[in-house]
């Protein structure tokens, strides 16, 4: 790889090459703006490559548009498929974002990630969804869209993760023929999330041994025939949900060759016959066939599986005695048999002393005094868990939408979202321990000061899903700036956040960010009439007032700026304002806050510093996009000046080449100054310029001027 180095003015023939949007790419992201209302009021001005908010680039092409969470309303412009190098697109949670999806979304044949999860998107699936041959992760769960599951689907050999889920698709699930592809081609996929449809038709062909599914979710349709005896030949599986649909003869016995299932849940079909050997499924933690037409005697090792928490057969036709002895489960939580035609139970005390629910069946009915202890129809379970915030005394209250944070038992504006678990591998909500693994974990993955997660209202719902309502809080300050949002709701929408594996498969769904929906463009407050009046004739003396006083205004205006511009050049852009004439004329570059900087480098910490000098030191980080980089932090002995350190980073920003580390952007704020460059993984700078004889090449000021700038570091990547 060649040297790439800070100063292009040292190399004497190499030309400058400035950075802006690509033409194409600019015009197309201010066409999907026109079709919006909410954008953020970074999009209002300036170069979109150069500083708009969820706006990524790399050679001024536009590789990733991520917009989670902001309130954005409108629709999807047809001119997204003009952003031809586009590889993420992820526009969810944002509620009032529908119509229908233009097929031109099929020309972004680079895109790896779509994610349009908790908006209002209605129509059809674009059959050409089949181009993106590139798409890895594919989420449009929890929208409005109708009709088929397109076959061509089933062309997109690389995807891994295949949410349809919450929708109103109808229709059979497709399985390729000789003229039209299927989903059974799908062998690399891991997630088939099809649940909450009305998907209708059999299963028939759509599974095979080749596959690699860890989760199967088709409950809640309306699916029919026979469950396929192909599924027990997907030894990887995890999840098996086909609950809530119209299956019909015996279970499989291949479903006994799972050996890594961990949720068996075959509820509310017309299953008949006994239940087949699982007692090879030794990592089983739920099993739930309610409610069909199961008979014979309910097996005995069932309840011997070491990982088994809950087993709910009732409302079936289960006859005999019930056998519970030996070495039964210790996980073993709850065994719900009601409404069965058990007539004798022999359970051994000794053995399980937890939740056995035997009522409605005839045992009960004869008034078998063995049996009375389990012929209740309530369960006694606990308060279920909810965080706490009795550090902060009981007195502490917020106002307006304002929430208390358990970290600093201060107020803020907390990110708040339902988190739905769909298959969780345990069943007692009251204990602790995983909802407290669950709030470490939120806080840690997704970079939040620990004990800033929030759970409450904690219930299982009518489709046995765990419902979690999750406020999440800013580690500074009172409220998430526009970039936290939008990296913590890429993070929860693209499964960045990985849960405790005992929760499951889950999906969130984000509620209007308070800061927001109190801001936004056309909202109108209501005011009466004689408040409107009131204002008018306060204006009135008002405007007498300011005619005296304009003038000397003026004056005090135009001395009070050229002192700022003498003492603080950079106006007023750390607060954003790009249009501001004492800002930095930049040229792809833009500016960081000081806790950006401070997150991606864990505080500046020892393990993150790469190099050092007399300036002062230089530490590796990582954006929130990914982007790694080298970050120059200036000493205070060693800070220029306001309008020198402008000056250079306007030079740094102008220069471009394949031979130079690219200026990303700076900070100044604080009392920091700091410049952010690309990082290089390649030995030190000197090292790279000692090993390709440039000296032919330079002149003796270049190299000094080389030197001048380098000698302090040397960064060791």
């Amino acid at each position: 790889m060649e040297p790439r180095l800070f100063l292009l003015l040292a190399l004497a023939s190499a030309p400058a090459v400035f950075c802006a949007t690509n033409a194409q790419d600019d015009a197309a992201l201010r066409d999907v703006m026109s079709q919006w209302t909410n954008y953020p009021s970074s999009w209002n001005s300036g170069d979109p490559c150069g500083g708009w908010d969820g706006v990524m680039c790399v050679d001024g092409r536009v590789t990733s548009l991520r917009l989670s969470s902001v309130n954005l309303a409108g629709t999807l412009s047809t001119s997204i498929g003009q952003l031809s190098q586009l590889v993420f697109l992820d526009l969810s949670f944002n509620k009032d974002l529908g119509g229908p999806l233009p097929g031109q979304i099929g020309n972004l044949q680079q895109l790896t990630t779509l994610i349009l999860a908790g908006c209002t998107f209605n129509g059809e699936i674009p059959t050409e969804f089949g181009n993106l041959q590139e798409l890895w992760f594919l989420a449009l769960n929890s929208n409005q869209f109708t009709g088929g599951i397109p076959p061509s689907i089933g062309l997109l050999s690389k995807l891994f993760w295949l949410d349809l889920a919450d929708n109103q698709l109808t229709g059979a699930i497709p399985v390729s023929t000789s003229t039209s592809p299927g989903l059974n081609q799908l062998v690399n996929t891991k997630h088939f999330h099809f649940n909450k449809n009305k998907l209708t038709g059999t299963l028939d062909g759509l599974f095979s041994s080749k596959m690699t599914l860890l989760h199967i979710l088709f409950d809640s349709n309306q699916l029919s025939g026979l469950i396929p005896d192909e599924l027990g030949g997907i030894t990887t599986l995890e999840v098996l949900r086909l609950d809530r649909n119209s299956f019909v003869g015996a279970i499989p016995a291949t479903i006994g060759n799972l050996v890594k299932l961990n949720e068996l849940n075959l509820a509310s079909n017309k299953l008949t016959g006994s239940v087949p050997d699982l007692s090879n499924l030794t990592n089983l933690n739920v099993v739930s066939i309610a409610s069909g037409q199961l008979s014979g005697q309910v097996p005995n090792g069932l309840f011997t599986l070491p990982q088994l928490q809950q087993v709910v057969l009732n409302n079936n036709q289960f006859n005999g005695t019930l056998e519970m002895t030996g070495n039964i489960s210790s996980q073993l939580q709850t065994v719900n048999l009601m409404d069965n035609q058990i007539v004798s139970a022999n359970v051994s005390v000794t053995s399980y002393k937890n939740t056995l629910l035997l009522a409605g069946n005839l045992l009960c009915a004869e008034q078998d005094p063995t049996s009375k202890p389990y012929c209740s129809k309530q369960q006694q379970n606990g308060a279920p868990y909810i965080s706490s915030t009795a550090q902060c005394g009981s007195a502490r209250s917020c106002s307006g939408n304002q929430n208390l944070d358990p970290s600093s038992c201060g107020c803020a504006f907390s990110y708040n979202g339902k988190m739905v678990f769909r298959a969780p591998f345990f069943t007692d909500l009251t204990s602790g321990g995983p909802f407290q693994l669950l709030e470490s974990t939120m806080s840690a993955q997704l970079q939040l000061r620990p004990g800033s997660v929030y759970l409450s209202d904690i219930h299982f719902d009518s489709d046995s899903y765990l419902q979690v309502q999750v406020k999440l809080f800013p580690t500074s300050g009172t409220a998430f700036n526009l970039s936290e949002l939008i990296r913590i709701g890429f993070d929860l929408s693209n499964q960045a956040y990985k849960p405790p594996k005992n929760f499951g498969p889950y999906f969130f769904i984000a509620d209007p960010y308070a800061p927001l929906s109190g801001a936004v463009a056309g909202k109108k407050s209501k005011m009466s009439t004689g408040a409107i009046a009131g204002i008018a004739v306060a204006g009135g003396l008002l405007v007498i007032a300011l005619i005296f006083t304009s003038i000397f205004a003026l004056r005090q205006k135009r001395r009070a700026r050229q002192l700022k511009d003498r003492a603080d050049p950079f106006g007023s852009w750390s607060a954003g304002q790009k249009d501001n004439g004492g800002a930095p004329q930049l040229k792809g570059a833009r500016f960081f806050s000081f806790d950006e900087l401070k997150n991606c480098t864990t505080n500046f910490s020892d393990s993150h510093e790469i190099g050092s000098g007399g300036y002062g030191k230089v530490y590796r980080g990582t954006l929130v996009d990914g982007t790694r980089v080298a970050i120059k932090r200036a000493q205070p002995n060693s800070m220029q000046g306001a309008v020198e350190f402008k000056n250079e980073i306007e030079l740094l920003s102008r220069v471009h080449h394949r031979n130079l580390v690219s200026l990303i952007g700076f900070c100044y704020e604080q009392g920091e100054q700091m410049l952010v460059y690309e990082y290089i993984s390649n030995g030190t700078l000197r090292e790279n310029l000692a090993g390709k004889s440039l000296k032919s090449k330079l002149t003796i000021a270049s190299m000094n001027l080389i030197a001048y700038f380098l000698s302090p570091f040397r960064l060791n990547c």
